[in-house]
């Protein structure tokens, strides 16, 4: 039946999984003993389900067997690897909470990130790419070139007593694999014990939010919040224990241990992993190798493999399914992955971190016009409303605030209720910040950020929509619109735009091109040429850093944003 308000909520046909991660992923294992779990290609790994849940026991045992007691966080600062893995699941199994460390925190970063939550533990890489992990943690703590493995006693660390490196030794660290040998009889009689203790609805995962408008928060998911998600972002996508899914996601971001390798063990699907880091050839290389039917990324991601140079010459008929969200999704490149990446059963999905993450999602069989053009219907158990800024529901078609809760929103900020009270209001409404629509069929459209949205002489421009128009010009590879501020106007709008390889473009052909299409009030004033945006680590656009340099750039007189 049709809707006239944009106020939707999802099916319960389907209970929800009240299982904790580590009862789950026992019950996986012992399902599918000999199939193959895990395949790190960089690493030269294959592990079957039975040596998978082997490795992640003796680690949660030899974190036991360390000290590390049932709540207690464990930081975890590393690129892709199969060690992130065992310590995403051994920390679920251990009763401990895995924090995810941005692989390019800096030093203060870093330890904003590890005292905000109270790290007692901290599995690092010993380096990743320019990053001297070993040295940057000793800049931070000189005290660890002197002090005992598991007994750290530093000044401006003073939760951290425990560092664990993988695969290097280093003076006050203790091998990542030494610890799995740690485990002892009583250690794993302690996890045993753990698995009839620990309760679904206990905080299992933070995950600190970009924080592009000020120091990141710490959102605390459940065993409950993200083993519900990951199954039903999986079905909704059609994925199978006969599926081989490419993780090419940062571990660190949701969308790599959510639904990602959380996916794959709800729903016994292989893993995947190409690269320690996103690298587009490492991605289409493996999906041909290991005939991947599955893949999930930002845009970028998707726009770097689609626009490869060598894009052409790979067999990627194995794929099938995946999902493509974190950034308003260009129509022109979901158009490009149903047809050139033979993904025809790709699905959009939105949501947040904080909603653990996903809340509405197109299904496999939508027709291609609700693919390219809408982020989907709402997930099961999950409610969703589009309110204007008085907080009322508004009319189908009327633009909004998302709005969304039951089962998959955070328990909150971690030791933050200010900011968490700011974010879930007291009937339990998630506010996302996300602007959208609803249509009467239930379709989700997303239309901006509330801080992107810009307003030139009164008139609300939403980006995505110039964007969406930009990409069809054939030299266009990527583009990104957002507004500055202006004295006449109030703000005018300035589109960066990525050329195709070869690809030639005059601001003139630009406005010509936008002329017959939209309004001319969403015509850019200001016009780029770029060879790359600005992006956080998991490719997401950061259009703030954008506006501040061209607001340095024309020399504009206003007030530094963050």
């Amino acid at each position: 039946m049709p809707i006239t308000e944009s106020h939707v909520r999802g099916s319960t046909d389907t209970p929800l999984i009240e299982d904790t991660i580590g009862a789950f992923f026992d019950q996986a294992c012992e399902r599918l003993s000999e199939r193959e779990a895990l395949v790190v290609r960089h690493q030269g790994i294959r592990w079957s389900f039975k040596q998978l849940r082997r490795q992640v026991d003796d680690l949660a045992a030899g974190f036991l067997a360390l000290g590390l007691k049932r709540g207690e966080r464990v930081g975890i600062w590393s690129p892709n690897n199969a060690e992130w893995i065992l310590t995403q699941f051994a920390t679920a199994k251990a009763g401990l909470i895995l924090v995810n460390i941005n692989p390019a925190y800096r030093v203060g970063e870093l330890e904003y990130a590890l005292n905000k939550v109270g790290c007692a533990a901290l599995v690092t890489a010993a380096s990743f790419k320019t990053s001297d992990y070993i040295s940057m943690l000793n800049t931070l703590a000189p005290e660890i070139a002197t002090s005992s493995p598991g007994h750290l006693n530093a000044a401006k660390l003073p939760s951290l007593k425990l560092l664990i490196c993988i695969g290097t030794d280093a003076p006050g660290f203790i091998r990542f694999d030494a610890v799995q040998k740690m485990a002892t009889d009583r250690s794993r009689a302690q996890l045993r014990e753990l698995s009839t203790e620990l309760k679904n609805t206990d905080a299992v995962n933070i995950q600190f939010t970009s924080g592009t408008t000020g120091s990141p928060k710490g959102a605390t998911l459940s065993h409950r919040n993200i083993l519900n998600n990951a199954f039903f972002v999986g079905r909704t996508m059609g994925l199978t224990g006969n599926d081989r899914y490419c993780i090419q996601v940062p571990l660190y971001h949701c969308g790599g241990m959510v639904v990602g390798t959380l996916m794959c063990i709800a729903h016994g699907a292989t893993m995947v992993l190409p690269s320690e880091w996103f690298d587009p050839l490492a991605s289409l290389e493996t999906m041909e190798a290991e005939r991947c039917t599955g893949v999930g990324g930002v845009p970028t991601m998707f726009l770097g493999m689609l626009n490869h140079p060598e894009f052409s010459r790979f067999d990627l008929r194995s794929l099938r399914t995946g999902w493509a969200g974190g950034a308003p999704c260009p129509i022109e490149m979901m158009k490009r992955c149903l047809s050139d990446m033979h993904l025809r059963d790709l699905t959009i999905i939105f949501g947040m971190t904080e909603t653990s993450p996903v809340c509405l999602q197109t299904s496999t069989d939508d027709a291609i016009e609700r693919k390219v053009g809408s982020v989907g219907r709402i997930h099961p158990h999950v409610e969703v409303k589009i309110v204007d800024t008085d907080g009322n529901t508004v009319p189908v078609g009327a633009p909004g605030e998302f709005c969304t809760r039951g089962y998959s929103v955070m328990l909150g900020y971690w030791n933050d209720p200010e900011k968490t009270r700011e974010a879930i209001d007291a009937e339990g409404w998630m506010h996302t910040g996300d602007l959208g629509t609803f249509d009467a069929e239930g379709y989700g459209n997303v239309v901006g950020r509330s801080k992107d949205m810009a307003i030139r002489g009164g008139e609300n421009v939403y980006p995505v929509e110039i964007e969406n128009v930009l990409y069809q010009h054939p030299a266009v590879a990527d583009a990104q619109v957002f507004g500055i501020p202006d004295e006449r106007f109030g703000e005018e709008l300035c589109a960066w735009i990525r050329l195709k390889q070869g690809g030639t473009m005059t601001e003139l052909d630009v406005r010509s091109f936008c002329k017959d299409r939209i309004a001319h009030f969403k015509i850019p004033r200001y016009i780029r040429f770029v060879d790359e945006f600005p992006t956080t680590v998991t490719g997401k656009i950061q259009k703030f850093v954008m506006r501040q340099r061209m607001i340095d750039e024309l020399q504009l007189n206003v007030q530094k944003t963050a």
